[in-house]
């Protein structure tokens, strides 16, 4: 067995599951690199983005299911799918910023989005999954089709909104977990959907951080009182 024929075995390689149910070794493999670009991304390291990068392609391989591969057994999640190539398009914008900000001599400062950018956020996440629904059902989209809508206009959302350094952007994914988690379950995506019930407990931590990150990031206030008692002239 050559070296190609090998990889691409284990590119195709499976886990066996009660019920009779198969896991994908790259869905595994590609959450575990999301994991490590989320963990990279809380600690504000350039290198959380092209480590989430080699992730978003695994993953990408494997939410096209049947359209991939005509023997695949689980559905294609489109909006999955396309919340991959979203990540590896923005996560070089957030590369290039972060990038710029560690050129300078420290990191991507955590702060609140304006509340313009947080109306913004809110009506692209309305909107976009309203719109974005009868498409991806359209398409063969696995039901129901407005949560796959939904995790990906989040996505998108999030990741945009980590890549500015607005600490909301963990709020974001919160809601997205609680969408797609149930959604992954019932579409067959055991590992991803595991992976986003440990995510929904990161973020909350990850947001905790950020938060204090931006306070200490801010100017302190002196608060000691000056000495109101006269002070005698130096010799």
């Amino acid at each position: 067995m050559n070296l190609f024929t090998w990889l691409v075995e284990l590119f195709n390689s499976t886990w066996s599951l009660p019920g009779g149910q198969t896991l994908l070794v790259r869905e595994v493999v590609g959450n575990v690199f999301g994991l490590a670009s989320a963990l990279g991304g809380m600690r504000r390291k350039v290198w959380a983005w092209p480590v989430g990068i080699v992730g978003n392609v695994l993953l990408l391989t494997v939410f096209l299911g049947t359209i991939l591969n005509p023997d695949h057994e689980l559905p294609s999640l489109l909006g999955q799918a396309g919340r991959q190539v979203m990540f590896i398009t923005v996560a070089i914008y957030g590369w290039v910023r972060w990038r710029q900000a560690a050129s300078d001599g420290g990191q991507v400062t955590p702060r609140w989005a304006p509340w313009s950018a947080r109306l913004g956020i809110v009506l692209v996440m309305v909107v976009g999954t309203v719109a974005l629904t009868p498409l991806f059902r359209a398409l063969g989209s696995w039901e129901p089709v407005w949560a796959d809508a939904w995790t990906f206009v989040g996505s998108l959302m999030a990741t945009y909104g980590m890549a500015k350094g607005w600490t909301e952007f963990w709020l974001i994914w919160i809601a997205v977990d609680v969408v797609g988690v149930p959604l992954l379950f019932s579409s067959g995506f055991y590992a991803t959907g595991f992976m986003y019930v440990f995510y929904g407990a990161f973020t909350a931590i990850g947001f905790v951080v950020w938060v204090r990150a931006q306070a200490n990031a801010k100017p302190r206030v002196d608060t000691i009182m000056p000495d109101p008692r006269p002070q005698s002239p130096e010799a």
